[in-house]
């Protein structure tokens, strides 16, 4: 039936379009902003109580998976977050996010919802609003189903100055949990392979995470926020260490991985620092607030499982080396390639 799968017709700008909008869109996004249904969105700043004006941050991303639905979230669900995440990476708290649709013709209308609702759920839970988008509909096969694109708005608040170039050698580096969860879960999904502890995506918005670890350390002490998405932990690592111009240091045996996604990267051939996380942050801070840094991503839900995993030095600068657990010590290049396609 017509009514249950979308059409071209759906991206004509014509009646099934408004109806998709009103009757799917609307019903999950609305908020004021939304319902003026203007070109653009005027967005009113809130009231911070300081004569400082805060600065903006703006992202956008655009999100591509195969299976759209997986244990742990969804294509919607991963939008958000990589949005939501991108945003807190520079200490911003995120406010408002634009969504943009590109939907194959044949897709079940049910499907479409599912994300729809899924996306303004995620957005709710990191206290955003979604108050633009776009839909447009391609003819069969020409979109694999769905991509979405995702930009973001949120404000940095006085004080806080985050960024890849400010790690500085006796830093400290922390990873707030277990890494490899959402690339290894999409890869064992399109394989079909099955473990005894199954693997879930860590798929999550992290601002909340952030905004502890920021009010729990003095001003200035987080230096560097990064979330290792595509090309994991090992090129985010080395994107700091090369932005920086310092060298960093981890040891292996301080790295937190679960054995479930040990045991099916070790079945594929894979490396873990090199796989996809998106529930995940590093931050290098100061020495002297490492430990409290710690303890309070210790506070919250999505960095129970954080460790300190090494340090920044002046030796090395540009690359980062890893004390195996052996003790010996090895360069860890930046991911060359693609290790899992379709991931985020």
């Amino acid at each position: 039936m017509s009514g249950d799968l979308i059409l071209l017709a759906h991206g004509s700008g014509g009646k099934l379009s408004h109806d998709l909008v009103e009757r799917l869109f609307l019903r999950y996004f609305t908020n004021p902003t939304l319902l003026q249904l203007d070109d653009s969105a005027v967005l009113q700043l809130p009231d911070l109580q300081s004569k400082t004006i805060p600065r903006l941050a703006f992202t956008t991303d655009s999100y591509v998976v195969s299976p759209l639905f997986f244990p742990g979230g969804d294509i919607g669900k991963l939008a958000v977050c990589g949005t939501i995440n991108d945003l807190s990476m520079s200490g911003a708290r995120p406010l408002w996010l634009s969504a943009g649709f590109i939907v194959e013709e044949g897709l079940p209308l049910a499907d479409l919802e599912r994300i729809v609702a899924s996306m303004a759920a995620t957005a709710g839970q990191a206290g955003a609003q979604i108050v633009a988008g776009d839909t447009k509909v391609v003819d069969r096969g020409s979109a694999d189903k769905l991509f979405i694109n995702t930009a973001g708005v949120g404000l940095v608040p006085a004080g806080v100055e985050i960024a890849g170039d400010r790690a500085r050698p006796g830093d400290a580096v922390l990873l707030s949990g277990t890494i490899g969860d959402h690339g290894m879960t999409i890869m064992t999904q399109r394989e079909g392979l099955q473990f005894d502890s199954p693997l879930v995506s860590d798929c999550a918005p992290l601002n909340g995470l952030v905004a502890t670890l920021l009010a729990a350390v003095p001003p200035g002490a987080v230096h560097c926020l990064r979330d290792p998405t595509r090309g994991g932990l090992a090129t985010t690592l080395n994107e700091l260490a090369g932005r920086s111009r310092a060298g960093i240091e981890v040891e292996e045996t301080a790295v937190p991985v679960r054995e479930a996604v040990r045991g099916a990267c070790e079945l594929l051939g894979l490396d873990p620092l090199y796989v996809a996380n998106e529930g995940k942050l590093v931050a290098i801070v100061a020495p002297e607030a490492a430990e409290a840094a710690l303890a309070a991503l210790r506070t919250q839900k999505v960095g129970r499982e954080a460790a300190a995993i090494g340090r920044v030095t002046e030796a090395h600068p540009g690359r980062v080396v890893l004390r195996t657990v052996l003790g010996a010590r090895r360069v860890v290049d930046m991911l060359t390639g693609e290790q899992l396609p379709r991931i985020c």
